[in-house]
């Protein structure tokens, strides 16, 4: 069964250079589930942080369950990431040396599970991000030409 996305962060791969990725489960209720399967979820301007020997997810949006009751849960509520000990361990050891940041690039189902894809990122600085703007338009130029 292929992985379905849900939702993707698409200034992450403008804003900083990702370099490492690794996939993460994550801890959601009932009703957050459905409403992801309704793709009424948001990872930009999202970030995970390290909370003692956790890693938590912030600012991802889940919009509440329209069919839910009044016990839905916060749509902005800090959700914890499921990882072995040893991966957050590494994670804890690479930012805090390297001063990196852990980004959430998309969101996905496997085997009925929500999944995130988590990177270790370094911020891009602005001469960085306009060269990208620059590779970008010209390899959109070059397609251009060849397709006419």
């Amino acid at each position: 069964m292929p992985d379905k996305k849900i939702a993707s962060n698409r200034q992450a791969r403008f804003n900083y250079t990702i370099l490492e990725s690794l996939e993460a489960g994550i801890a959601l209720t009932g009703t957050e589930v459905k409403s992801i399967r309704g793709g009424n979820v948001s990872l930009n301007e999202s970030f995970a942080r390290f909370e003692g020997n956790e890693i938590f997810v912030y600012n991802m949006h889940v919009a509440p369950y329209e069919f839910g009751n009044i016990n839905n849960p916060d749509s902005m509520r800090p959700r914890k990431l499921l990882l072995h000990k040893a991966q957050i361990r590494k994670l804890l050891e690479e930012t805090s040396a390297k001063h990196l940041a852990l980004i959430p690039l998309k969101l996905y189902f496997k085997n009925g599970f929500v999944k995130m894809e988590l990177a270790l990122a370094k911020g891009k600085k602005l001469y960085d991000k306009r060269e990208s703007i620059k590779r970008r338009d010209s390899e959109r130029e070059i397609k251009r030409r060849l397709s006419t």
